[in-house]
């Protein structure tokens, strides 16, 4: 066997992830929050980037001498389209409301230190006071034992027992309980035309009431199964969770669409949400760095950051125009759903989009990943459209959210002393045309948060 070397020449394809590529595949994904704060990092790192206040076109400047371009960086200066990035003059606006102010909202422990205040009749008291409003949660209840208190105050249990009746005192009602029992219970006792069974049911037969087992707590009450129905009524007017009405404290995060969908004149017209982000261009004072062939370190660095911003611009609008294609394209083949309603929802699958904007299919997720629609018929995420679906009989797809809001349409209306059963439910879809089974009609059911049967029985 013959050893020996050899040189061999192959072509070969390979997809190499450039910093610039990553860069336009990030941006594409944010949402126009994450956008915004993304922009204004760039904008402190980049000394290139500035904000445009101004849309109107500036003074056309003197071009320096033809033997001092460099025609790598002069085309970007000479451009006075800031790279495709334009943007509307943000409108100014003199009137303010109260959310112009409002900084934060009032926590749940900050209303009870504010009542323990008023209500304590010594230091023991407030210090038991807020240590016990310290270990209260979000839904208003305590998480901490008396024992476990007692223990890290060195204070009685009977003290402690005291100051949070105290508490238990304080708005909203049913604060300060250990239970769903005993908050429930604290409510029942500030209403004077409560019925008289009802603190029986809740001691005793809360677990039996959400399970439906009307008869099992009609016999033990020695009532009839229509009336312990009624009284499960009143006890459902009660809140389980008095605390909620509160703000835990963090920031409350809003949803900034990306897409605004308006109807003119028949016709939909979709407009990109840049108000967040801001105008972009190149600070054209630089031009000195690149004009001084001496300075060649400066030089280096001011080309490689216009490159730099160049691209982040052109990023933007690519994104821009990337979405504009897509939400056009969603437009189009949900055309019913926003003229009729969510009834008219079809099945539509990425693939579909892709190859009708002539993109790839991971672009098309990409541009729609966490962005919402502000359209006619509400705020919507654009994943929302991709909707699967069941057969009808036409062999067409028909969308799960529509086989949903049939069905909750059709349990509406149904006859509350005769249910339907899962099993008729499909029975009835499938006469319509469409092919579905019980298992599946009990998924549905349960997605849009509908009981069984025996639970929506009335007698």
């Amino acid at each position: 066997m013959r050893l020996g070397y050899s040189l061999n020449l192959e072509q070969t394809q390979k997809l190499i992830m450039t910093p610039e590529l990553r860069q336009a595949i990030t941006i594409l994904q944010m949402p126009a929050i994450e956008l915004s704060q993304y922009v204004e990092q760039e904008l402190l790192e980049n000394p290139l980037l500035e904000v445009k206040e101004d849309v109107e076109e500036e003074q056309a400047e003197v071009s320096p001498p033809a033997a001092e371009r460099d025609p790598d960086w002069q085309e970007y200066f000479q451009d006075r389209s800031d790279l495709g990035l334009n943007q509307p003059k943000r409108e100014e606006y003199n009137e303010y409301t109260y959310e112009n102010f409002l900084v934060s909202t009032l926590t749940l422990q900050e209303h009870l230190t504010r009542q323990l205040d008023l209500a304590a009749r010594s230091a023991e008291e407030k210090e038991i006071g807020e240590y016990l409003i310290g270990n209260i949660d979000d839904n208003g209840y305590l998480n901490i034992s008396l024992e476990d208190a007692a223990q890290a105050l060195h204070y009685s249990e009977q003290r402690l027992a005291e100051v949070l009746q105290l508490i238990q005192g304080f708005e909203p009602t049913g604060v300060g309980a250990r239970n769903l029992e005993e908050c429930l219970l604290l409510q029942l006792a500030q209403l004077e035309d409560a019925p008289p069974l009802a603190e029986a049911l809740i001691k005793h037969h809360l677990i039996d009431l959400a399970a439906g087992k009307v008869t099992k707590i009609a016999s033990a009450l020695k009532i009839i199964p229509k009336e312990v129905q009624e009284l499960g009524d009143f006890v459902r007017t009660l809140d389980p969770k008095p605390g909620r009405q509160f703000g835990s404290g963090k920031d409350v995060r809003y949803i900034v669409p990306d897409v605004v969908v308006e109807k003119v004149n028949g016709e939909y017209i979709v407009l990109i949400n840049d108000t967040t982000v801001p105008r972009l261009g190149i600070n054209r004072g630089y031009r000195e760095a690149l004009i001084n062939k001496e300075d060649t370190e400066a030089k280096q660095f001011v080309e490689n950051k216009l490159h730099a911003a160049a691209f982040l611009i052109r990023s933007i609008e690519q994104r821009r125009l990337t979405l504009y294609k897509v939400v056009n394209c969603i437009i189009d083949l949900q055309r019913e759903f926003f003229d009729k309603g969510i009834k008219f929802l079809r099945p539509m699958t990425l693939r579909e989009v892709a190859e009708l904007v002539n993109l790839h299919e991971s672009t098309v997720s990409r541009a729609t990943s966490g962005k919402f629609m502000q359209a006619p018929q509400g705020v919507f995420e654009l994943k929302f459209f991709f909707d699967s679906g069941v057969e009808n009989e036409a062999g067409n797809m028909t969308s799960s959210e529509s086989i949903k809001r049939l069905l909750k349409d059709l349990l509406d209306a149904e006859d509350s002393a005769n249910p339907l059963s899962d099993q008729k439910v499909a029975d009835i879809l499938n006469h319509q045309g469409i092919n579905i089974s019980r298992r599946t009609v009990a998924k549905y059911r349960e997605e849009v948060g509908i009981p069984s049967t025996s639970l929506r029985k009335r007698y």
